[in-house]
């Protein structure tokens, strides 16, 4: 398979996590105690430490290869005042849509730099391929139940919406080989905005949704998502 059919697969596999999440937050909804509190928040968690693997290992690292610490450090605060500036619009309006925007916000510029990594022949694609899927899913899994309960959005229009939406990966994938990719500082740039907008993320609404009194898996959960980022950074 050629890089560019590996990267459609690749794109799309991390694309369809969200509504293979949100599969999970339906039947979640008609099965309410298949899961007991402290296993799903810590699939919560889990998805939190994948995020951090994904700064820590991958988008910080590789962005700061390229630009100049000036450059790097307005990237990355503008990616955390971007979401920053997202979360008071939607509070403001009282929408309940701040788990979509969040899964979008991340999701589209990894895709980005995801085809890029593969047109410049980077070890780190198949890594970041892989920890894009696994945030996915707990994010689909959120803005699922966010749109459902909060919303009143029927399920099956989310699940029909989640699965449009996985092709945007693909469609940002391919942006970013044959666009972006002689763009380098560009890359660069984005993987430090992404980054700096998910490190926001994972303290607002990550980390406090995942915690419970008296309760250790969501921590934990965390800690092994993190150790698959960093066996993966090892492996490549």
């Amino acid at each position: 398979m050629n890089d560019v059919a590996t990267l459609i697969v690749l794109t799309l596999m991390a694309g369809l996590a969200m509504p293979a999440g949100a599969v999970l937050g339906r039947v979640d909804s008609i099965h309410p105690n298949w899961l007991n509190s402290e296993t799903r928040h810590g699939v919560v968690a889990f998805g939190g430490g994948a995020l951090l693997s994904a700064i820590a290992l991958v988008l910080v690292p590789e962005g700061i290869e390229v630009v100049s610490p000036p450059v790097a450090a307005a990237c990355f605060l503008s990616g955390g005042l971007l979401f920053l500036a997202i979360d008071v619009f939607l509070d403001r309006h009282k929408s309940p849509g701040g788990q979509l925007v969040a899964m979008l916000s991340d999701f589209i510029p990894e895709a980005i730099a995801l085809g890029a990594s593969f047109a410049s022949g980077n070890s780190t694609a198949m890594l970041l391929a892989i920890l894009i899927a696994i945030q996915n899913l707990p994010e689909g899994f959120n803005a699922y139940r966010e749109l459902t309960v909060k919303a009143r959005v029927p399920g099956r229009r989310v699940l029909t919406a989640f699965f449009v939406m996985a092709l945007l990966g693909p469609c940002a994938g391919l942006s970013g080989y044959y666009v972006f990719a002689q763009h380098e500082m560009f890359v660069a740039s984005m993987m430090l905005f992404a980054g700096g907008g998910i490190l926001y993320l994972v303290f607002q609404d990550i980390a406090p949704e995942a915690r419970l009194q008296r309760r250790w898996m969501p921590a934990i959960g965390a800690v092994l998502g993190f150790l698959i980022g960093l066996i993966g950074k090892m492996l490549v």
